[in-house]
C-alpha cells in the first residue's frame, strides 16, 4: 500500500479520533478500539536483557491517553515499580499561559521536512515530529538535523499499519523496529509514540509501555492531508489555539507543500498572540 493510498484511507477513521480523548483545550485524541491481544510481549530474538542503565518499562493502564496540558499541579498516573523503585510519571507542557504544542507525523520526507525545520529554526520554535520507520532510516540526516535543533522525535510506527488489526508480535516489530532507527539516527531512543491514523488498542498501548513510550494524541486535526489549501489549514490552527492544544499536521504521505506555506502563515500568527511553543516532558516525581 503506497503512502497516498494510507492516507486516502485515514479520512475513515477521522470523524472517530475527534471525538474521543479530549478534555477541553487541554485534552489529546484518540480512537480506542478493542482490547488486543493478551499475554506477555513479544521479545526481540537476540535483544540484551534490561541492565541498570536501562530505561524502565512503563506500566500501561486500559487507556492512557489524558490530557497532558493544564496548570496548576500536574496530572499524576500509575505507579511503574522497577527493582522496587517507586516512581510517579507524569506528562505536562512547560511554561505557563498560552502555550501549545506542534506535532507533524509520517515523515521524515527530504521534500518538505527541510523547509519545516528551516521555518521552526527562523522562529526559535521546537516541534514534535512523529517519524515512520522506512522514512527515517532513508534519511537520518534528517533526524539528526532535528536532534541538532532542539527537536522530539517520536516513534509513528516502520510502515504506517492500522495497528489495530495487527498481531502482538506485528505491532511490537512496528515500533520496535522505528525506536531502534531513531536512537541510532536521533541519538536516544523516543520516549512518545502515536498510533497511524489515531487507532489505539489495548495491545499497542502495551507494547508502547514495555518500550519507556507514552502515546500522544492531539487536540486540533488540521486536515492538511485532504490538502484544502494553505489558508485553510492556517485558519483551523488559529481558530483551534488555546492553552495546551496540540496540533496535527503531516510532512510526508503526499503533497505536503500546503502544509508548509501554512506553517509559514500561523506560526508568526501564533506568536504574535502571545502563544508559546513547545514540546511535552514526561518527568517522574
Amino acid at each position: 500500500m503506497t503512502k497516498d493510498q494510507m492516507f486516502t484511507r485515514r479520512h475513515l477513521l477521522t470523524g472517530g479520533a475527534a471525538l474521543l480523548g479530549a478534555a477541553g483545550t487541554a485534552g489529546t485524541a484518540a480512537l480506542f478500539i478493542g482490547d488486543g491481544a493478551s499475554g506477555p510481549a513479544p521479545t526481540r530474538a537476540g535483544a540484551p536483557a534490561a541492565g541498570p542503565g536501562a530505561r524502565p518499562a512503563l506500566k500501561p493502564s486500559a487507556y492512557r491517553l489524558q490530557p497532558i496540558a493544564g496548570y496548576g499541579r500536574p496530572v499524576r498516573r500509575r505507579s511503574l515499580v522497577r527493582a522496587g523503585v517507586r516512581r510517579e510519571p507524569f506528562l505536562k507542557v512547560d511554561g505557563r499561559g498560552r502555550t501549545m504544542v506542534l506535532t507533524f507525523d509520517d515523515g521524515p520526507d527530504p521534500r518538505y521536512t527541510p523547509d519545516i525545520l528551516r521555518i521552526l529554526r527562523a522562529h526559535d520554535v521546537r516541534a514534535m515530529f512523529f517519524v515512520c520507520g522506512e522514512m527515517a532510516v532513508q534519511h537520518q540526516d534528517l533526524l539528526k538535523e532535528m536532534a541538532d535543533d532542539g527537536h522530539t522525535v517520536g516513534n509513528h510506527t516502520w510502515s504506517h499499519p492500522l495497528l489495530t488489526t495487527l498481531s502482538r508480535p506485528r505491532i511490537h516489530t512496528e515500533m520496535a523496529r522505528t525506536s531502534e532507527i531513531i536512537d541510532k539516527a536521533y541519538g536516544e531512543p523516543p520516549l512518545w509514540f502515536r498510533a497511524p491514523y489515531g487507532a489505539w488498542n489495548r495491545a499497542a498501548f502495551r507494547l508502547g509501555a514495555e518500550l519507556g513510550m507514552e502515546p500522544l494524541g492531539w487536540t486540533v486535526d488540521t486536515l492538511d492531508w485532504r490538502t484544502p489549501g494553505a489558508h485553510t489549514i492556517a485558519e483551523r490552527v488559529t481558530d483551534g489555539a488555546g492553552p495546551g492544544v496540540v496540533v496535527l499536521s503531516h510532512d510526508a504521505g503526499g503533497d505536503r507543500s500546503q502544509s508548509v506555506e501554512a506553517l509559514r502563515d500561523y506560526l508568526p500568527a501564533l506568536l504574535d498572540s502571545g502563544y508559546r511553543i513547545t514540546v511535552p516532558q514526561r518527568k517522574y516525581a
